[in-house]
């Protein structure tokens, strides 16, 4: 049903898994990514498509697609996947491609997010599932879960807690989209059934 992307450990593809997700295949642009251990143990098939081996972007993209749709995915999650993709690839994926982020986008987009957050002493962080454009961490928002920012806090432990949350979101909004419950329009997303999209999480 869903291909997932993933660079890094895989805690929100473990997430995925663990909530019942239908997950297809996972890829990596590094061979080393501890999301296709998690998969490989769970028997869900990974292929690995190193960014380095090619040129250019374009060429990465192209040679990612081509992976992609050996499994021909309802929808593509990315998970930690470290790789900003190209115009052509967001294009080709239109609506059936999904990001999470560690901030409450619009504000924060790129990285070092929790850094960014505490420097400008903001009192609610959290995270956002959005559609991808082409625009960097921008794209129509599905779901947020909102942090309260704690005076002692320092990143790791702000972003200990948004993680938390993450794992929360990730398998919800997919759910949605699976079951068809998204509507798209004018760039807003609305959810079939009125099911809040917005989690507030404890302080």
């Amino acid at each position: 049903m869903i291909v997932v992307l993933v660079s890094g450990r895989g805690s929100n593809l473990q997430a995925l898994i663990e909530a019942g997700v239908p997950v297809s295949a996972v890829i990596s642009n590094r061979a080393d990514a501890g999301g296709l251990a998690i998969a490989a143990a769970r028997g869900i098939p990974t292929r690995v498509v190193e960014h380095r081996r090619h040129a250019t972007r374009e060429d990465f993209d192209a040679a990612l697609a081509a992976e992609i749709e050996h499994f021909a995915p309802r929808l593509v999650a990315l998970a930690g996947f470290m790789r900003v993709l190209t115009p052509a690839f967001v294009a080709r994926y239109g609506e059936r491609l999904f990001n999470i982020h560690p901030s409450l986008l619009p504000a924060f987009p790129g990285l070092h997010t929790h850094e960014r957050a505490l420097a400008a002493g903001v009192k609610v962080h959290g995270c956002t599932v959005h559609f991808v454009t082409a625009q960097l961490d921008h794209g129509p928002i599905v779901l947020q879960a909102a942090v309260p920012v704690r005076g002692g806090d320092d990143a790791p432990a702000l972003a200990a807690r948004v993680l938390e949350q993450e794992h929360v979101i990730y398998p919800r909004a997919v759910r949605w989209f699976l079951e068809g419950r998204l509507v798209l329009g004018n760039g807003v997303v609305h959810v079939k059934g009125n099911d809040a999209q917005l989690v507030l999480a404890a302080g």
